[in-house]
């Protein structure tokens, strides 16, 4: 016979921690949908603000500018880096379809000497594109804007906040389950219970959007939207098959996100068609 003292200490434990849970956050408004239709309702901490974030983003991506330019790593290549430049320029001007207010970010890019094959865009717009992603991947113009397009899209949905906030909420509420129940194996099995409930499907999630978000921007922005498909090929190609199984990875599988892409390249295309025509 199971003892009765236990059970109701674990089921008020799981009611503390579930009000923790709740309590911590509340639902908000990133973007706007756009055309491709992202709208899943976001719920962030109040423990961790934009700016707050935005403040220790633009501190660290400092400290990043600041080392590689010691190394002699930051933007050695002026063709590459006005490449970059000039793609992300016309992507940045497109990101009023998504958030308005994000066009008045300071907005800063660079290209940082790597053989990884990168690129980031931390929240307020701080972009880096590492050469090994250009010189490995030897992307076309439009699958470059793929990229960028997805990395910055990352930063418009703040989806780093959004884990962030997760995590913060999730660690008080093992807290208090732990002082609860009385037990140090709570955080163990709390923490495998987050990876599976927060952490790889919400950064599924994460790269599904930021994917979908980055094809309109590139359509938008002049850029062929279907070059995304080709992208994620090369990658696939460049990762030599080592990727892990999708139900065990952080992001999806070439085979749906190919899949998902040429259906969402499909759907902009009428704004690519636009956007050249108002070129010439």
């Amino acid at each position: 016979m199971i003892p009765l003292l236990p059970l109701r200490r674990a089921a008020a434990a799981g009611a503390i921690l579930g009000a923790a849970l709740l309590a911590g956050c509340s639902s908000v408004s990133t973007t706007q949908s756009g055309a491709i239709g992202v709208n899943r309702t976001q719920y962030m901490s109040g423990l961790v603000s934009e700016a707050q974030l935005e403040q220790e983003a633009g501190s660290q991506y400092s400290d990043i500018v600041a080392q590689a330019k010691a190394q002699g790593a930051l933007d050695r290549n002026a063709a590459q880096v006005k490449r970059v430049q000039e793609i992300s320029r016309r992507l940045i001007a497109q990101v009023g379809a998504f958030r308005p207010e994000a066009q008045s970010w300071k907005w800063e890019v660079h290209v940082l000497t790597s053989k990884e094959i990168n690129a980031w865009c931390m929240p307020g717009g701080k972009i880096a594109v590492y050469t090994g992603l250009l010189d490995t991947i030897k992307p076309t113009d439009a699958e470059l804007a793929a990229v960028l397009g997805h990395e910055i899209s990352h930063a418009l949905r703040e989806h780093a906040r959004e884990r962030v906030s997760q995590q913060m909420v999730t660690s008080i509420g093992l807290s208090v389950l732990s002082i609860a129940t009385g037990s140090s194996a709570a955080s163990d099995l709390g923490g495998k219970l987050t990876d599976v409930m927060f952490t790889l499907p919400n950064s599924r999630t994460h790269e599904r959007e930021a994917d979908l978000m980055g094809v309109e921007l590139a359509a938008r922005a002049g850029y062929d939207p279907r070059a995304a498909v080709t992208l994620w090929e090369k990658m696939g190609k460049a990762a030599g098959g080592s990727a892990p199984p999708e139900f065990l990875s952080t992001h999806p599988s070439a085979e749906s996100r190919s899949t998902e892409l040429q259906q969402a390249s499909q759907q902009v295309l009428p704004l690519y068609e636009q956007a050249r025509k108002g070129k010439k």
